[in-house]
């Protein structure tokens, strides 16, 4: 773990602070389109300031742990975690029989070694130098200093063969004023496995400054199962960067679920490796930015067998004057003919001021591929709400009903009814 740390320590001095337009994966971040079409600024990340944020400040999270469900046929295992540091652990008896491990990441590094040892922000498996999703500790200066100083996070590792019915739960919180939280996921689904974790990523305080930096790492095995629903809910003056990568196995099944709704600046890195012949993933995406809030997201869905399929579905509220830039690559490997791949992404602008950059690309290397885009932006459509006026709905709900209906074809695949109803809340309150 000291040579992990000094080696992305090393790449960490050895990069700038992004500020170019010249790389294409941070160039909408960097620089904004402003309300001229034809100008420009940098006013976002010049903002930042890495030396004003700390890590672990001791907290009390009891008032948190007595949020989060307790049924056992709701939740099959809870972890808290508050201001960089572990407050709550548990998980049923009978799964803890069965083998399932999960625990915070530092406690894991003592009684799991050898596991972490082999999945740990390790490099792809096959195919090492020419992935693009490459080493997650290695692409840019954000996921440097992740991996230099991760602290918190948690391990799920589920053996082979065995079924966790229930979902288990996890709650990463930022309540400290200049708190860094450095917490990183990693999520072992062994073969013939299925398992649902619904993790919940927020501020406790509203009007405290914050620095997310962090990593989600999922492993899914020969015909694995894996359903992850990530809802990040920090406040308007949270920085938040991110990388995620999901290594999906032969015959596996991925359904991965984001949600964005808080953050004064997001900008996430979320990549799908289909390494398996015949395995599967779907990437389902909410955001709901307000305000001045910005929220850039590069996905990738990298093909490298064979008979592999992805689905991903974005869809994105812009309110004020937010700004989102969402750009999605399909990559296809030379070895992975019969791929099906599909990309979409839709954005729905409620204010003048609101702005939308969207990418699809692709970039196929294969000869028997079925690959396909699309992207849509633009206002609501004002027949719908005059339908709805016109039989006594006032114009806010009418609103509401629209944006609800927007959201639906990603809501309805999140497996749990009360994490649905806590994204409802979020779009209520935001509409509000």
């Amino acid at each position: 773990m000291r040579d992990k740390r000094l080696e992305a320590y090393a790449f960490y001095k050895s990069l700038p602070m992004p500020h170019t337009t010249e790389d294409d994966v941070w160039r909408r971040t960097v620089d904004i389109r402003t309300q001229d079409y034809w100008r420009r600024t940098r006013r976002h990340l010049s903002g930042f300031a890495l030396e004003k944020y700390h890590p672990n400040v001791a907290t009390n999270g009891d008032a948190l742990r007595e949020a989060l469900p307790h049924d056992s046929e709701e939740t099959a295992g809870v972890l808290v975690q508050a201001d960089g540091q572990l407050q709550h652990a548990s998980l049923s008896a009978e799964l803890e029989k069965k083998g399932v491990y999960f625990a915070d990441l530092h406690t894991a590094l003592k009684e799991r070694s050898e596991l972490l040892r082999s999945y740990f922000m390790s490099r792809a498996v096959t195919l090492e130098t020419t992935l693009k999703s490459g080493n997650i500790a290695l692409h840019n200066k954000f996921d440097a200093l992740h991996g230099a100083f991760w602290q918190g996070g948690y391990v799920l590792h589920v053996p082979k063969g065995l079924s966790v019915e229930v979902p288990l739960r996890v709650r990463i919180s930022m309540s400290e004023a200049q708190q860094a939280d450095l917490s990183h996921t990693l999520i072992i689904a062994e073969e013939g496995s299925q398992v649902v974790i619904l993790e919940d990523n927020l501020s406790t305080d509203e009007t405290t400054s914050g620095l997310h930096s962090g990593a989600v790492e999922i492993f899914a095995g020969q015909n694995a199962n894996v359903t992850y629903v990530q809802l990040q809910r920090w406040n308007r003056h949270v920085w938040d960067f991110a990388s995620h990568r999901a290594m999906v196995g032969r015959d596996a099944q991925l359904c991965w679920v984001t949600a964005a709704f808080g953050g004064r600046l997001s900008k996430v890195n979320q990549a799908v490796v289909l390494e398996g012949a015949g395995c599967t993933a779907q990437m389902l995406g909410l955001a709901f930015p307000d305000a001045r809030q910005h929220l850039d997201v590069s996905t990738a869905q990298e093909h490298i067998s064979p008979h592999t399929s992805s689905d991903l579905l974005y869809r994105t509220v812009l309110k004020d004057r937010a700004q989102t830039a969402w750009g999605g690559n399909i990559y296809v490997y030379p070895s992975a003919n019969h791929t099906d791949a599909y990309q979409k992404n839709d954005n729905l602008l409620l204010s003048e001021r609101a702005h939308a950059d969207t990418l699809p690309g692709l970039e196929i290397q294969a000869h028997e591929v079925r690959c396909t885009h699309g992207a849509t932006a633009g206002k609501i459509d004002a027949e719908q709400v005059f339908y709805l006026m016109s039989r006594g709905v006032p114009y806010a709900q009418a609103e509401k009903l629209i944006v609800d209906g927007f959201f639906e074809p990603v809501m309805e695949r999140i497996p749990l009814e009360s994490v649905r109803e806590e994204l409802r809340t979020s779009i209520t309150n935001k509409l509000s």
